[in-house]
């Protein structure tokens, strides 16, 4: 009998963009939902496309932003993190049995907005004249990912609330940048995004307390013990701090950013 888990696995494993996000945004929440289950990983997990072509990060060129080609390219950057978000979220909904259900129709959820996301900034790319692809981009999201498969704490506090809560900090300057150059709908679109990534960044915080009160840990010292063992970068500002309380975070984490 398909499952909800069961379910995210073929848009996962969707090779083309639009075959993917179809088949999120076709994702019914009502199905019945296995959560002791252990699914078997999947083959070819996560589908991509041929293109973009995955290079290191500092491979990347940066054309000036005054011109139409720096305004795609940041644009298709940004694009292609909405589209690894969508393969993180289906990828925590199989991976990791004995949650709540409601933690799995969370996950689907975001899913969902993060199609939604990557549909609205490819169409501003198709207005450009570009499209997702048309430039390289790295695989830092999901080289996370894959790092993290094996305990779904480290899964939560190292994805939504270190690398897509950064996303909460640079959308301001990012946004400022594009409308500054005259591109006001990147300002609108990044405005909808910012607004549904606290959501998911506060989701993020819900289950990762929810986890350490499970396992009898304090959050605080638990996420710096993550860090360390995963060697993640020191946080570094500017941060958000409005957008980081709306989505979740304390004022003793807020106060220990960057220290």
């Amino acid at each position: 009998m398909l499952s909800l888990r069961t379910s995210v696995i073929c848009p996962l494993l969707a090779q083309d963009a639009l075959e993917k996000v179809q088949g999120v945004l076709a994702l019914s929440l009502e199905l019945p939902i296995d959560t002791e289950s252990d699914i078997p990983p999947p083959v070819g997990i996560p589908g991509r496309p041929a293109r973009p072509r995955l290079v290191l990060p500092a491979a990347i060129k940066h054309a000036p932003l005054k011109t139409t080609e720096g305004r795609a390219a940041l644009l298709h950057a940004i694009a292609h993190i909405e589209l690894n978000a969508i393969d993180l979220a289906l990828d925590i909904v199989w991976r990791f049995s004995g949650m709540p259900a409601q933690f799995y129709r969370d996950w689907v959820s975001i899913a969902k907005e993060e199609a939604t996301h990557f549909t609205l900034l490819r169409n501003h790319l198709f207005s450009l004249g570009f499209d997702y692809g048309d430039f390289d981009a790295h695989n830092t999201l999901w080289e996370m990912a894959e790092k993290t498969k094996g305990d779904i704490l480290a899964r939560i506090a190292l994805v939504p609330r270190t690398l897509e809560a950064r996303g909460l900090d640079a959308s301001p300057a990012v946004k400022n940048k594009l409308v500054s150059v005259g591109d006001k709908k990147a300002g609108e679109i990044l405005d909808v995004i910012l607004k549904d990534e606290i959501g998911h960044v506060f989701a993020g915080n819900h289950w990762y307390r929810w986890l350490c009160s499970q396992r009898g840990l304090d959050p605080i010292s638990t996420y710096v013990d993550l860090t360390r063992k995963y060697d993640v970068p020191k946080l570094r500002p500017p941060f958000n701090f409005e957008a980081r309380r709306l989505a979740g975070f304390d004022e003793v984490e807020l106060l220990g950013l960057g220290s």
